[in-house]
């Protein structure tokens, strides 16, 4: 074979064996970007069918159900939550809400899910909660909202409304766009600091959405412990997602 001909095979096989591990590459890149969305559709939760619309026009996606036991500890599972929860007699991991969250652990959790899915979850509003909660709760304002001879002391005592039972999710009333459970024993944190003028970082209590009025210690996992509500005190602290884009 002359030194052309060794030289032609040479260039012909590294030619072929580039073409090869191109491929290959292509492949693997293809099988590592199918992984990745499959990953972040898991994660991502039930989201209620239609979007919560404000007076000015605004749109808010809701999650469906308030966050459950299975996607919790999938968090926890990745190192994400410090929280593990526990499923209790009765219920299944993906039917009970998750309960005993602290305001820290959900930052936890929607840390962890926003870089998961790469969408943009967060709290609600206090105003939003309120506001997409209006057709499941009671109409007639509760009494220690419009008579000033209740005070924060005595109402404090009243006994409230809602159930306190913790039911599967779904247990509870759906709303007009197809939120569940707004009106349950689970009340829900919201962003917002209850006094005002103080950054998130050092506000000491937020509020709470449920039957009525709560703000909660930041620490606080037990609402029977601790917390500042009008009305009897919430039964368990839970948290809802909501996004200002659909996904």
């Amino acid at each position: 074979m002359t030194a052309t001909a060794a030289s032609s095979g040479m260039a012909l096989r590294i030619a072929v064996f580039a073409t090869m591990a191109a491929v290959v590459a292509v492949a693997f890149g293809a099988a590592s970007l199918r992984r990745g969305p499959e990953e972040a559709s898991a994660a991502l939760p039930s989201r209620a069918e239609m979007p919560v619309v404000f007076q000015d026009g605004r749109a808010l996606f809701v999650q469906r159900y308030e966050v459950s036991v299975a996607e919790w500890n999938a968090c926890h599972d990745a190192g994400a939550c410090t929280l593990e929860l526990r499923t209790r007699p009765g219920l299944t991991s993906d039917r009970q809400p998750a309960t005993g969250l602290s305001y820290l652990d959900v930052g936890e959790y929607v840390a962890w899910i926003n870089d998961v899915t790469g969408h943009d979850f967060r709290l609600p509003t206090a105003e939003e909660w309120a506001f997409m909660a209006q057709d499941v709760l009671p109409e007639e304002p509760d009494p220690t909202f419009t008579d000033p001879a209740l005070t924060w002391a005595s109402a404090y005592l009243t006994e409230g409304n809602a159930p306190r039972a913790l039911k599967p999710r779904g247990g509870y009333s759906t709303s007009p766009e197809g939120i569940s459970d707004l009106d349950g024993s689970v009340w829900e944190w919201t962003q917002d600091c209850y006094a005002e003028d103080v950054a998130p970082e050092r506000c000491p209590a937020f509020y709470v959405g449920g039957e009525h009025v709560a703000a909660m210690s930041y620490l606080e996992r037990d609402p029977a412990r601790g917390g500042c509500a009008v009305g009897a005190p919430p039964a368990h602290l839970g948290v809802r997602l909501v996004s200002n884009e659909a996904w």
